[in-house]
């Protein structure tokens, strides 16, 4: 999946590559990309590891992704039985290939496309009186947006004690405050450049 860099100068060669739908109704289906932007994708393997440890959880449940970038980690959970998925990403380019990616699926009928921070997305659902299944966050790494995130969905009527969150991380980032917020640990999963936190409230 396509995650937009803010403010790197180093261009991601990977930004090139083909991303498909690994599995469900729109299984083998390529996605758009952001091209000419700096981005980390996730590779298919990483996110066909994600899933396959996600899979039980996720037929008939409310996602939420966060940093959306090209929208291939909630349309992936479209795709195997989510009911429904939220986008949030504030930049332009990135909103414009979500959307055309829901459409060249067939699964926008069950996708919300939000064009905000993720801090407003979040006051603006509570709202809605949503509690989301599973949380996936993916965003720059080394500016501690997951932190900030982390500490607003503490009090949030967003998730309860069943909500998974889970972090897409560096291999560096320290999440020595979960216990602090309110959080435990339930599973870590390294690869080779990064790893993802599965977390859940006590």
């Amino acid at each position: 999946m396509d995650r937009i860099y803010q403010n790197s100068s180093i261009k991601n060669e990977e930004s090139k590559l083909h991303m498909r739908v690994i599995a469900g109704k729109a299984k083998r289906l390529a996605l758009k990309t952001i091209e000419g932007m700096d981005t980390r994708p996730t590779t298919d393997r990483i996110k066909e590891t994600l899933f396959n440890i996600l899979q039980q959880d996720l037929y008939d449940c409310y996602f939420l992704d966060l940093f959306s970038g090209s929208g291939a980690i909630g349309i992936e959970a479209l795709s195997r039985g989510a009911k429904e998925a939220y986008f949030v990403e504030n930049n332009k380019k990135a909103v414009n290939c979500i959307k055309e990616n829901l459409v060249f699926t067939k699964l926008k009928e069950n996708a919300i496309v939000m064009e905000v921070d993720v801090l407003t997305a979040l006051k603006r659902l509570e709202d809605r009186k949503i509690v989301f299944s599973i949380i996936f966050l993916d965003p720059p790494y080394h500016k501690m947006l997951e932190k900030e995130v982390l500490k607003y969905l503490q009090n949030s009527s967003l998730i309860d004690n069943h909500t998974l969150i889970i972090v897409e991380a560096a291999l560096d980032t320290e999440i020595s405050y979960l216990q602090e917020y309110g959080y435990y640990l339930e599973k870590k999963k390294q690869y080779k450049t990064n790893q993802h936190y599965f977390i859940r409230k006590k």
